[in-house]
């Protein structure tokens, strides 16, 4: 049979690669020498010589292939008697060049040529002698040609090499080989004895070593796209190296040094704490390593294919130090390397549930080199010849690479200095990715052996692979501050100047009614004074407000403020339970409804009627409106309280201060969102704080509410005839409302209808590509569309985002911070993450929320102080771009895992949703 090593390379050409249609060979193995200035060789003695050296070693001629009936790849030696002449074991070919190009196609074919041998046919060896200009007449290698020794890989390693050289000059010299096939062990031996011996001792360490490993699961590396189960890889690769230089690489080898940890494990501890840093904080790291499996003295003759791949596994505690990690992957590769001789197969047999070992696809290696010292240089018979170095591309940009993700750590024993290669397949990477990969493995080395600040004493999660220009992007994303022209107070004080500014302007209206600023503030009045002298309402009391569209919502909603209490919203599509849990939770006394909401309600709860309220006009000329202005209200006191939670478990209920919803409401101003002149319609319903915006906020800056009555969101003929006949500028509605609104006017071709539209604004859910392109096909050009996002607890919005066709993105982002807002991207440790990683947002500024009501647990677990502000933790997860625009991914708790890789349910909702025949998804 065939050993393991040979087993493992035959079918990793056959699976992992399309053996249909073979674009590149991986396992080509060719050495190129150069004969040195002075010197000749023989071709007809070199003829002989191989032969001998070929004759000798049983691998340089030796055949694979599977046996159907014993379901098993065996190996077969060729003889003499199997071929009609000698050269038959081997090929001999001859070729010209002229130019480095001709040169380079050569070398170039050398290594990427699928069809240079024949494992079937035991070709597996071929000498390829390369002369400069023309063809020996005097059968002599000249200077300048070129003579290259090619092998297949499932026969032949980098040791067997040396075995090969030492061989073939003594054959060239002698003109003979002296060996005893009866003392001489042969690699079809080996091949046997493997077969047969029990490893007891290296079976129990493996399984013992990979227990609960997900062997078949892939690290979560920044992949720009993804490879298919059944699909083949390419080969094409990229290659990114850089050097320490001597200041690095002198701290490295004096770390080394002083921790006593070998050059090797070092460099394999900086690969697994880069490994969890990139993958976002993975802790569980598996990856591949080649032993050289020559692990007893005798067979160190032999030439063969001896390499064994094995899974180094490493589970890592984020709070270590990383000489601590260093330490410990030492002892745990010091173990491993003493059972690097068990076959990856049995391995891999140990654990039966798994297809597909990709731990492989992510490897390291360390090489020990001297450059230009006597190993490069050959000698057969007194011919002197250069090894001739080079790297085989496949085009211009691309190199092959036979796994995804390679990090090479390289040591210059001449200059006792190191450099780094990362290998990456171009099936997943895109090369620039691997760039900045690279600049980030350069970042953190210095953090760890040349910073100022040195971290190795540091626990390895406060390491940062975050690039300068990265920082600089949070930064410019972050320069938000914008001063305010004058001091922003309270809610009804910024109402009350708009009234002053322009009482006769409408205030709002409801189909046929209307209110103008000054008749507003009358009602408003009316109800404070209510609240104040004949229900005691105090400062910071809460009052929640159970109503329908109307204009007594508004009336309601601006009274409360007045009278110095908290709004707190009540919908009348709740469940009557539901009802009265939250107005036990708020411990409020006072319940405001109308005619259509009174039944919602116990007899123990206190319930005003606003419409009877305003309707009684003594109340307001008899009652003392100079009372309004002795309530005791500062801009940092409680404004509203909105209710976080869905219909289902245990509500939350956020507090807001008059002096958040003020600046955030400037800090649309500022952006252009709204202005005075605007006339928006209110269209979210109670439940979502949006409607505080739509109604207080426009109040506030001085623009028109329009009303619609209660059920006219789903009315989209009414809604339309809203839009047009009240001249409506601006609204603001979720993406699963605008769908059916623009499709119906689509439907219709009504577009004449959204001519007043300056401006359409959505957020609450995400907003897919198919409906911007809806969105923005059936608005004037005038018109612009904004994606909002933001929590309760952040007032509403805290990022927004002009969406526009000419910006083609596979997502819509959610944009940049408004004004005098701040946003962070943290990972679990709540340190700052990089570009396109997916991270927790964290949202700072003006719009903070206060707490959760009567729940200092809950609000200590979402608030944090960094560098003296204090952010709300969102539990949303965010990525940004290249162009400081952050894009939505969805929720930390809504996250799966499959085959290794983070997948958002949110995503896969996405996806669906971009296939036009679906027009609404969950995804559970």
């Amino acid at each position: 049979p065939a050993s393991f090593a040979q087993a493992r390379i035959w079918l990793d050409e056959r699976i992992r690669f399309d053996p249909d249609k073979p674009q590149v060979a991986i396992y080509n193995m060719p050495f190129v020498y150069r004969l040195q200035p002075g010197h000749t060789l023989s071709i007809k003695q070199l003829h002989h010589a191989l032969y001998l050296t070929i004759n000798k070693h049983p691998s340089l001629h030796t055949s694979l292939h599977f046996d159907t009936e014993m379901n098993l790849l065996m190996q077969r030696v060729i003889t003499d008697e199997d071929k009609n002449n000698k050269n038959n074991m081997f090929s001999i070919i001859e070729t010209t060049y002229e130019t480095d190009e001709q040169l380079n196609e050569i070398l170039h074919n050398e290594k990427r040529n699928p069809h240079l041998f024949d494992l079937a046919q035991g070709l597996v060896f071929r000498c390829h002698l390369v002369y400069y200009k023309q063809i020996s007449s005097n059968h002599l290698l000249s200077p300048k040609d070129l003579l290259i020794f090619n092998f297949h890989h499932a026969l032949f390693d980098f040791p067997s090499m040396n075995i090969f050289l030492h061989d073939l000059n003594q054959a060239y010299t002698t003109g003979q080989l002296l060996y005893d096939d009866n003392t001489n062990l042969r690699y079809l031996d080996y091949a046997i004895i493997e077969q047969q011996m029990p490893m007891t001792g290296a079976n129990m360490f493996w399984l013992d070593v990979l227990h609960d490993c997900k062997l078949d699961q892939s690290l979560p590396l920044p992949f720009d796209r993804y490879r298919l189960s059944n699909e083949h890889r390419t080969g094409r690769g990229t290659s990114i190296s850089f050097d320490f230089g001597q200041d690095l690489s002198h701290h490295f080898l004096t770390h080394a040094s002083s921790y006593n940890i070998s050059l090797e494990y070092l460099a394999l501890a900086i690969y697994y704490v880069f490994l969890f840093k990139l993958t976002n904080g993975e802790k569980d790291l598996c990856i591949g390593i080649n032993s050289h499996g020559r692990y007893r003295d005798e067979l160190n003759s032999i030439i063969g294919m001896f390499v064994n791949a094995i899974p180094l596994r490493c589970q890592l505690d984020p709070h270590l130090s990383f000489h601590k990690v260093a330490k410990h992957v030492q002892d745990n590769m010091i173990n491993c390397m003493k059972y690097s001789y068990f076959p990856l197969q049995r391995i891999l047999n140990q654990h039966s549930d798994i297809s597909n070992p990709v731990f492989l696809d992510t490897s390291f290696e360390f090489i020990s080199s001297m450059p230009n010292d006597d190993k490069d240089v050959i000698m057969i018979g007194d011919s002197q010849f250069s090894l001739l170095p080079f790297s085989i591309k496949i085009s211009e940009d691309e190199i092959m690479s036979k796994f995804d993700f390679i990090l090479s750590f390289q040591h210059d024993l001449n200059l006792n200095e190191f450099s780094c290669t990362i290998n990456a397949s171009l099936d997943l990477f895109n090369a620039k990715t691997v760039c900045i990969t690279t600049q980030r493995l350069q970042t953190m080395l210095h953090q760890l052996f040349t910073s100022f600040d040195c971290t190795t004493n540091k626990p390895i999660y406060e390491l940062s692979l975050t690039l300068s220009n990265e920082q600089y992007l949070m930064q410019s994303m972050n320069n938000t501050q914008v001063s305010f022209p004058y001091p922003l107070t309270c809610i009804h004080h910024e109402f009350v100047y708009q009234v002053m500014k322009h009482p006769q302007k409408l205030a709002v209206e409801l189909d046929e009614q209307s209110l103008t600023y000054c008749e507003l503030l009358y009602y408003v009045q009316v109800l404070s004074l209510t609240l104040l002298n004949e229900y005691d309402v105090v400062p910071g009391e809460v009052v929640c407000q159970c109503v329908e569209r109307s204009l007594s919502m508004v009336i309601g909603i601006m009274g409360i403020e007045m009278a110095g209490g908290v709004y707190c919203p009540l919908s009348p599509r709740d469940p009557q339970h539901r009802l009265h849990a939250l107005t036990q939770q708020t411990q409020s006394r006072l319940v405001l409804v109308h005619y259509l909401t009174k039944i919602k309600f116990h007899h123990n709860i206190v319930l005003l009627d606003i419409d009877l309220i305003v309707s009684n006009n003594d109340r307001a000329e008899n009652g003392d409106t100079d009372g309004l202005s002795n309530v005791l209200l500062a801009a940092k006191d409680m404004a509203y309280i909105i209710f976080t939670s869905g219909s289902t478990g245990t509500p939350k209920a956020a507090q807001l201060r008059h002096r958040s919803f003020s600046r955030y409401m400037y800090s649309l101003v500022c952006g252009d969102v709204l202005k005075e002149k605007d006339t928006i319609m209110q269209i979210s319903r109670c439940s979502f704080d949006t409607h505080v915006q739509d109604i207080i906020g426009t109040l506030t800056i001085g623009a028109t509410v329009i009303m619609l009555h209660p059920g006219g969101i789903i009315d989209l003929t009414y809604l339309t005839d809203v839009i047009k006949k009240k001249n409506v500028t601006c609204f603001t509605s979720v993406p699963s409302l605008l769908q059916p609104l623009f499709t119906f006017l689509k439907h219709f071709n009504d577009s004449s209808s959204l001519l007043s539209l300056r401006c359409v604004c959505t957020g609450g859910e995400k907003c897919s590509v198919n409906l911007r392109n809806l969105i923005l096909s059936s608005i004037a050009d005038h018109c612009k569309l904004w994606n909002f996002y933001g929590p309760a607890e952040a007032t509403i919005v805290c990022t927004f985002y002009r969406v526009n066709l000419m910006v083609d993105t596979p997502s819509i982002p959610i944009g940049r911070p408004l004004s005098n807002y701040h946003c962070m991207m943290v990972n679990q440790y709540s340190q700052s993450s990089v570009s396109g990683q997916e991270s927790e947002l964290l949202v700072g500024g003006v719009g903070v929320f206060a707490g959760y009501l009567r729940r200092d647990d809950l609000t200590a677990k979402a608030l944090i102080e960094i560098d003296g502000d204090l952010f709300y933790r969102t539990g949303d997860l965010v990525t940004i771009d290249n162009n400081g625009l952050l894009h939505y991914q969805g929720r930390k708790d809504h996250q799966i895992k499959l085959h290794g890789q983070r997948i958002e349910l949110g995503e896969i909702e996405r996806c669906l949703l971009s296939t036009i025949s679906i027009s609404a998804c969950v995804v559970m």
